[in-house]
């Protein structure tokens, strides 16, 4: 894999020699998880040629004994999905990073079992004479399905060497280097914190006025919902605090969301907008994989939900464009009369097989409606067409802090950070030395 027919054959020196050493590692997980830095042990053979000379291309080895983590009791890793890539470090005679890559190889790897990660070869290019040793440093794994995810690892006190070559003068000289390119990953030094608050707009709406909001309430409807031929209802933002269960464990968030209404008949077009951009995607996500939905809580004098969704994201989003949760729409046909309030209810994200769902801890008013009952609205009633459907009242208990932090649901698509190699390993505790 490493050798094509047009790069120098490694020379054949001999004797090899392998040995092992073992170190301790903190691992960080992709930004998207929400995880913190984790640590655990490696343990790594180094197997290279014993004695060699100035001018050969040698190729070195690095075997995983044991990866610095167990796969968690998440997801079973399929067969052929991880890839090791890392840095084995040259010292002494001279000096040089060399790359070393392993073949996405592995056998389907079980949840709370431990990480089968591939052989790792690379090669040296020896210059100068003397002894060189080799020195594990930091490695990178990459978890290709179903997205491209990459946990970043790096020795968190001093490596001994593994492995010393014997370089005698043969008169050659050359590079440091052969084979691979020896660009060597940058780590992050933690799960970034700066990501932007809130959740984004699948379109733009006019902000509401004193007379459309109608003070705490929400915005407001004129009788009948017509408000004397009036059609459009624009809400207020309200800030909603969410409690969301996740596949990784659960997460509190705040999201900025305003529900509009467009009469129709006797019954109401709803539309509810995110306002903010939760953060850049920090991995590739494909097409048709995220769908956002929710329940829209009625209360007032009608009571019950409306279900409205939005649609798949239509393309791929690429690491680092903005993740944007689309318009939620769906219809309301009321199932009394009087003034029925509207408010973001049960948040659900599905993607890739996986489900995030976020619950209000507390219920705000974005909209205030006068509505005339409907034929088939029956208040407590259930409707398979977006109507209003049943078993919630208007309320929620008061519980939780207004303060809460970014909402990461869409940031982390349904769970797609059960596949990034953040939630793909849970480290052993450290060994003391």
């Amino acid at each position: 894999m490493l050798c094509g027919a047009g790069v120098l054959l490694a020379v054949a020196a001999a004797p090899a020699q392998a040995a092992e050493v073992s170190y301790a590692t903190e691992c960080i997980p992709p930004p998207i998880s929400g995880l913190p830095p984790v640590e655990g042990t490696t343990k790594v053979e180094i197997k290279a040629p014993a004695e060699a000379k100035v001018g050969d291309e040698v190729t070195v080895a690095w075997k995983f004994v044991q990866a610095a983590s167990k796969n968690p009791d998440v997801l079973d890793l399929d067969k052929d999905t991880v890839k090791p890539t890392g840095t084995l470090k040259a010292a002494g005679a001279q000096t040089a990073d060399i790359a070393m890559e392993g073949p996405r190889s592995n056998p389907a790897i079980p949840k709370n079992s431990e990480m089968k990660l591939s052989d790792m070869t690379g090669r040296l290019k020896l210059t100068a004479a003397g002894e060189v040793t080799l020195t594990p440093d930091a490695y990178n794994i990459n978890v290709n399905k179903p997205i491209s995810t990459d946990t970043k690892c790096s020795p968190k006190e001093t490596v001994q060497p593994a492995a010393t070559i014997k370089v005698s003068d043969g008169g050659g000289s050359g590079g440091t280097t052969g084979g691979l390119p020896t660009v060597v990953p940058t780590l992050p030094t933690g799960v970034p914190t700066n990501l932007p608050t809130g959740l984004p707009t699948g379109s733009s709406s006019p902000a509401p006025t004193v007379s459309e909001t109608g003070g705490d309430g929400g915005g407001s409807g004129g009788a009948g919902g017509g408000g004397g031929g009036q059609t459009d209802f624009t809400g207020k933002e309200v800030r909603v605090p969410y409690a969301c269960k996740t596949p990784i464990g659960d997460k509190n968030a705040t999201s900025p969301v305003q529900i509009d209404a467009k009469k129709d008949g006797g019954s109401f077009a709803l539309t509810v907008r995110f306002k903010k951009s939760v953060m850049d995607s920090p991995a590739d996500i494909p097409k048709d994989s995220v769908k956002p939905s929710m329940e829209v809580v009625v209360g007032g004098a009608d009571k019950g939900t409306v279900h409205v969704e939005g649609p798949t994201n239509a393309s791929d989003i690429k690491s680092g464009d903005p993740i944007e949760i689309p318009d939620l729409t769906g219809t309301y046909k009321p199932g009394a009369s009087g003034r029925s309030t509207l408010s973001p209810g049960v948040l659900t994200i599905k993607a890739l097989g996986t489900t995030t769902t976020c619950t209000p801890t507390r219920s705000e008013v974005s909209l205030t409606l006068d509505t005339s009952e409907q034929p088939g609205g029956t208040s407590g009633g259930s409707s398979t067409s977006g109507g209003t459907s049943g078993g919630t009242s208007g309320g929620l208990a008061r519980t939780g802090a207004d303060d809460h932090g970014a909402l990461k649901a869409l940031g982390l698509v349904a769970g797609t950070a059960i596949l990034l190699g953040g939630a793909v390993f849970t480290f052993l505790p450290r060994r003391a030395r």
